[in-house]
């Protein structure tokens, strides 16, 4: 990765960042060279400021393992949008309008815009609000008519993202399957667990499926689904106001782990248009833990 210097405008948002900032410079390096971390003492979520503040990591505080993948710049929990056939290629393939919040396929990071956090009583940061600037996933462009932002938040086990996107461009894209968000897990987490029944948040009993790769759908009348191990143990993601989501599994070099190729994929999905003065924003909770205890955290705060 190329190392720039902060500009003016980029020291002011490190300052911003207050004490996690102030001992990565200490360190040598610049905040946005470093990731950053939140912890309560039940959840650890670790962003990437290099890639527009994404989420490249999430799993329990007590022995800090990350349940999740980053393979690439595309390999985050993060914002992602569809839009019109530009003419854009990505690995030759065709590809659309395609605003991420990490970074494009090359490798090249989207800009982080401006990041604060908040710490508790005991110095342990546990909230953060960030805002960035997207790249097209396939050109690399910078999406300088969007503006991603997301707040943090962690309670107990459960970590409360809400995310907004706003679009100020002139082009009137069509309706398109939306990821709210997309979530990439290691591949070692093989089962994907949600519930899609008649009878949402009675205990009914839940589906289970290994996804194959190209894309599969489902339905998820509970909104939520997660990916676990053999012992039931993973990481869910429950996004109100979605009913399918579209998953699958990429083998790749079989190599598992959070930098391996392989990956567990989902996005819970909505169907909507971006337009001209476009604003949205939503609601994700993640969690980390046995598949009773997902369903169940999930469940209080629906």
């Amino acid at each position: 990765m190329n190392t720039q210097h902060p500009t003016p405008n980029t020291r002011r948002s490190l300052r911003r960042l207050g004490l996690a900032a102030l001992a990565l410079l200490a360190a040598g390096a610049t905040a946005a060279e470093q990731p950053l971390f939140l912890d309560n003492g039940h959840v650890r979520l670790g962003i990437d400021l290099a890639s527009g503040g994404s989420v490249f990591w999430f799993g329990p505080a007590s022995n800090r393992v990350n349940l999740l993948n980053h393979y690439d710049r595309g390999r985050f929990i993060q914002q992602s949008y569809y839009g019109v056939a530009d003419g854009s290629l990505w690995n030759k393939k065709p590809w659309r309008w395609n605003p991420v919040q990490g970074g494009d396929w090359r490798g090249a990071p989207a800009r982080l815009l401006s990041c604060t956090v908040t710490t508790n009583r005991s110095g342990q940061a546990v909230a953060l609000v960030s805002r960035s600037m997207p790249k097209h996933w396939a050109s690399g462009a910078d999406i300088d008519d969007a503006v991603m932002e997301q707040h943090i938040t962690l309670t107990n086990a459960l970590s409360h993202i809400r995310y907004s996107f706003s679009y100020t461009g002139t082009v009137t894209h069509p309706p398109a399957h939306q990821e709210l968000p997309a979530v990439f897990v290691d591949a070692a987490y093989t089962n994907l667990v949600y519930y899609g029944g008649p009878k949402p948040w009675t205990g009914d009993a839940l589906t289970r499926a290994v996804p194959g790769w190209p894309n599969e759908g489902k339905k998820t009348t509970e909104h939520w689904a997660a990916y676990v191990n053999g012992a039931d143990i993973g990481v869910g993601v429950f996004t109100p106001g979605t009913g399918s989501l579209t998953c699958y599994r990429f083998e790749g070099n079989r190599k598992t782990g959070p930098s391996g190729a392989a990956c567990s994929y989902f996005a819970p999905l909505r169907t909507f248009a971006i337009t001209p003065g476009f604003t949205f924003a939503y609601d994700v909770w993640l969690t980390v833990g046995p598949l009773p205890e997902i369903r169940s955290r999930f469940a209080a705060v629906r």
